[in-house]
Order: C-alpha cells, then structure tokens, then sequence
C-alpha cells in the first residue's frame, strides 16, 4: 500500500499538478500590476475583418496617476497615430497631419484595452467565471470582455508564463474568431517614466521660418502680382470612394463634388431604411497643430483610429479624411462603413 502511494506521488507531479490554484495565480498578477508605478511596453497588435488582417506595431505606456500614451503604426502604410492621456485630457494624434482630436471621455477605463495591464486585471476581476487552464509553460485565462462600442467582441484569452507575466492577448467574436491579438515582445514594469513623458508638445511640428530671400521677395515685390500671403498647399480626390458595406435597403441617392480651399470635396448621401451622409476630402498637413474637439471617444478601426460622437465618426486614412453622419445607425453600422472603405472605387449600390 505504502508503494502505491509512493507511486501515486510521483505520478501527481509527472502530470504538472503542481500548477498553482486559479486564486493564486489570479492574485499574483494582480499585485504585479497593482505595484506598477510606471511601464513600458513593446510589442504587435493584428486586428481581423472577414477578409483582411491588418499589422500595427505597439508601444504602450503608463504612469500612475492617470497617464497613458499609446503609439500605433500600421505596418502596411506607415501610419501613425498616437492615443495621449495626461492626467485628464485625451488625445488622437496624427503626426503626419500635425493633428490632433481631444476628446473629454472616461477612455480607457470605460471599455477593455487588450494593451493595457490595468484593463486587463479589471476584466479579470469584473469576471467572476473567469477560467484558467495550465499549460507546460504558464498559464492562460479567459475572460468576458467589455467593448461598448463594439458588439461582436465576446471574450478574450490572457496568456501568462510561470512567473504570471504577460506575453499575449487574443480577443474573440461570438463565432470563436479571433478579431485582435495583442503579442508582447518586451514588458518593462520599472521603466521609470514622469509626466513630462506624456506631453502633447513633443508633437507638435512648429513652422519652418521663411528664407532670406523669401522675406527679400516679399519686401521687394511690386504691383499686381505682388504675393505676400503664403500660397495654400491643395489637393484633389480624383476618383470617389465608395463603401463595400451599406444597411440593408439603403441607397445611394446623390453624388456631389464641391470646390474648397484646398481642393474639393465629395458628399454621399444615402437614403432609405438607414439614411446617413458620408463626407470625403484629400488630407492636407497643418503648418501648425490643429486640435478638433470630440465629444465623444477613440474609436479603433481596422487601418486607424477614428473620432466617435454621439451621431458621426471622423476619421483618416490613406490621404483622405472622412466624416461619417447619422442618426440613424449604430456604433456598429458605423464601423462596419469605415472598415470597408479603402482603395476601392467600386460603386454602390444605387436608387
């Protein structure tokens, strides 16, 4: 009998039953986070539609007390946004652009956040079901997940090693698809950031003052075609894009191209059980930070981050800048339109 046991014994830890309990491995990643004065994290964020996955590569950063910048750039046209928290306000930065949205929002405490620590751990412990399986090398934890703006996000899978640090997050849709997976290639928890880390003037691109011989220029000129004002830089959409995505027994109604300051611009109206007007016009870069007021939150989209209001998404992408507006579809129906315009011109459907 004694040997039977002896046996068993050393059966029970061949098998990895010496794995520590869901309570214990729960609580020592939540005193990891919760002793985090400052991190910094590097890594890759895939997010999925039904036919594309596009690549952003990842740096996320935290300071206590309410700090956060998030910096993201679409590895297939080099775009880059920036998502600044210092202490109150929020912001969307373009750098490319020199601007930004400022928004007054709960962002990111309002919804889950696949790369950021304390997000985690809140839907960790906002889940009371929340399941734990072992594996050879750590652990993985699955969870409910809270995207108030996206409905078909379900739940999510947190991947932890045997020191309970975090090295992925993947994030499913009802249908058990995987729509966002987070890897972390580098997490340091003592990275020693301050406030000064977390500033809206680190960018913003100031004007290049003019040459001598463009002040000599504007000092000698004479007559008529004495110019002293700075031409405006402009730009053109020379070919309409249309979404692949429209409501159901929704139509195309009209189609306008009007002249601006910069270029032109397009309006689509579409009518009939969702009536909305979507408005495009060609990026131009600011000589100076423009800052658009949101009342509103970040919203990610598959190639961006848009700006969401109560009844309109703004957003750019791929030189042009798109206003969404209705009050007639749902945050979902929104993104549905966003995600499928590109660099596509094929028509819509049209009435």
């Amino acid at each position: 009998m004694k040997k039977i046991l002896v046996i068993f014994g050393v059966l029970l830890l061949l098998c990895g039953c010496g794995k520590e309990s869901k309570d214990n491995v729960i609580k020592d990643f939540k005193n990891s986070v919760n002793n985090i004065k400052s991190y910094k994290i590097t890594g890759n964020m895939e997010i999925s539609n039904d036919e594309e996955t596009f690549t952003y590569s990842l740096e996320s950063y935290y300071l206590k007390d309410n700090y956060y910048k998030v910096i993201l750039v679409n590895q297939t046209n080099n775009h880059e946004q920036i998502i600044l928290k210092d202490n109150e306000d929020i912001y969307v930065i373009t750098p490319s652009l020199n601007k930004s949205f400022k928004f007054q929002s709960e962002w990111p405490g309002n919804s889950s956040q696949a790369y950021l620590l304390g997000n985690l751990l809140k839907d960790i412990e906002n889940d009371v079901n929340t399941e734990i399986e072992t594996k050879d090398n750590g652990y993985i934890l699955k969870t409910k997940v809270n995207y108030p703006n996206n409905n078909e996000l379900s739940y999510q899978k947190i991947y932890l090693d045997n020191d309970k640090k975090i090295e992925k997050v993947e994030v499913y849709n009802n249908k058990d698809i995987v729509k966002i997976k987070v890897t972390f290639d580098k997490v340091d928890l003592k990275a020693g950031l301050k406030k000064d880390d977390f500033k809206l003037s680190d960018y913003v691109k100031e004007e290049e003052p003019s040459t001598n011989n463009e002040a000599n220029n504007e000092t000698n000129c004479s007559g008529s075609g004495c110019q002293t004002e700075e031409s405006k830089k402009t730009s053109t959409i020379d070919s309409i894009l249309y979404p692949l995505y429209i409501p159901s027994n929704t139509y195309l109604t009209s189609s306008e191209k009007v002249d601006t300051e910069i270029g032109n611009r397009v309006i689509l109206t579409f009518s009939g059980d969702k009536n909305f007007v979507l408005i495009e016009e060609p990026t131009i870069a600011n000589t100076s930070m423009e800052i658009v007021p949101v009342y509103g939150e970040p919203l990610l989209l598959t190639e961006t981050i848009g700006a969401l209001s109560a009844s309109s998404l703004s957003w750019d992408n791929n030189n042009v800048s798109y206003y969404l507006a209705s009050t007639e579809l749902t945050v979902d129906e929104m993104q549905l339109i966003a995600n499928s315009l590109g660099n596509s011109t094929i028509v819509a459907s049209t009435k």
